[in-house]
């Protein structure tokens, strides 16, 4: 079913709306709380927790795209449960992924200091523009939706290794580009 579809029947208030959603989309939501939390049922409570939430915000709402729409709930969703659920602890993609961008965004502080968060924003996504496609893909699937290096080389058709080295260098280059544009590390 396509997305404007599932739309209109959020906007009628029908439950068909979340069964085709999760039909859809469900296991690339579960994936993302997955990736995340690391355990399978705070995943599963996490994307139910996102269908209630898409069900509570459409309407008034009319997202556009859609799948973008939910992923963002689902993300902070598990983002939340993550933080409820973890001290200090590596228990994640999630974690192992934030932690090799350490590097390029040494300070949080120093970079809050000198750009508002709009501003880094911006500058992500003119970095993000100026790389190729395949590593953008590769890039966004680690550090947006936290999968794991099989699960990349998987999607774009690479070894582990190569996405592990590919990743090494986008950091680099956008520590580069950070640095470039004045942003404090």
């Amino acid at each position: 079913m396509i997305d404007e579809k599932i739309i209109e029947l959020f906007f009628e208030r029908s439950e068909q709306a979340i069964m085709e959603l999760d039909k859809k989309y469900g296991k690339m939501f579960y994936s993302i709380a997955h990736n995340i939390l690391n355990n399978q049922q705070d995943a599963e409570e996490c994307v139910n927790d996102a269908y209630l939430g898409t069900w509570n915000t459409i309407p008034p709402a009319n997202p556009k795209p859609l799948l973008t729409f939910v992923c963002k709930i689902v993300r902070n969703l598990a983002l939340k449960q993550y933080h409820k659920n973890t001290a200090a602890k590596r228990n994640s993609i999630y974690a192992v992924a934030m932690e090799e961008l350490e590097n390029c965004l040494e300070s949080k502080s120093s970079i809050e200091d000198e750009l508002e968060a709009n501003e880094l924003i911006k500058i992500i996504e003119e970095f993000l523009d100026s790389i190729s496609e395949e590593n953008r893909v590769i890039f966004i699937s680690r550090y947006w939706f936290s999968d794991s290096y099989s699960d990349i080389a998987t999607k774009v058709g690479l070894t582990e290794k190569n996405v592990s080295v590919r990743l090494t260098r986008i950091r680099k280059e956008l520590k580069n580009y950070l640095l470039k544009r004045e942003v404090l590390l």
